[in-house]
């Protein structure tokens, strides 16, 4: 059994997918909610760096909740994706009308997504980091609204999921499907059997 520091069901579902025995080790909401677990970005600050500064903070934040709520020590799990378009971080929309912006700033072209991932024993963090390159082919404005109008796209990096719907929109990938939902398995595996965790 591990912790998974993460409120995020697509996580969930890809653990159990490669039977990962899991217990939620769950924070306020999301990050912005948590003082020491900000996702906001900081000045001059790229992708890689920071979904990297975000996934180790979740995964901090989860090794001082579990000493805080006095639980059992395991291993415990964090992980955070976004995607970069021409250079710039492009998170969660805040809103329907941003994630349509969002939605036709991707349509017709290439983005990336990344997702790290940080495993550690309480003692050692050790992290993994997976980049893969999604192409959308061009949208309309009507299908940008009609998907927003699902739900589907909120409190998603990029504004949509890659497992429903907007995998119609869906053109190419290189790299990771399962990094691009937000977590990469094969990343993910190595460094859970880097802590003696079996699979």
């Amino acid at each position: 059994m591990i912790y998974l520091a993460s409120n995020s069901p697509r996580r969930r579902e890809l653990l159990q997918q490669i039977h990962v025995h899991f217990e939620p080790l769950l924070f306020r909401g999301p990050g912005r909610h948590d003082h020491d677990i900000s996702e906001h970005e900081l000045p001059d600050e790229d992708a890689v760096s920071y979904v990297q500064r975000v996934a180790l903070a979740k995964a901090t934040g989860g090794v001082q909740r579990m000493r805080w709520r006095n639980l059992p020590e395991r291993l415990l799990l964090a992980a955070d994706t976004t995607l970069e378009v021409d250079g710039e971080i492009v998170g969660k929309p805040d809103d329907g009308e941003h994630a349509v912006a969002i939605l036709q700033r991707l349509s017709g072209r290439a983005h990336r997504v990344l997702t790290a991932v940080v495993v550690s024993d309480g003692a050692r963090y050790a992290s993994s980091l997976s980049i893969s390159e999604v192409r959308f082919r061009p949208l309309s404005e009507d299908e940008v609204r009609n998907y927003v109008a699902t739900g589907e796209a909120s409190d998603k990096a990029g504004a949509y999921g890659i497992q429903g719907r907007a995998a119609l929109f869906v053109e190419e990938i290189r790299g990771s499907y399962s990094g691009i939902m937000g977590l990469p398995l094969f990343e993910t595996g190595a460094l859970l059997r880097e802590f003696g965790y079996p699979l």
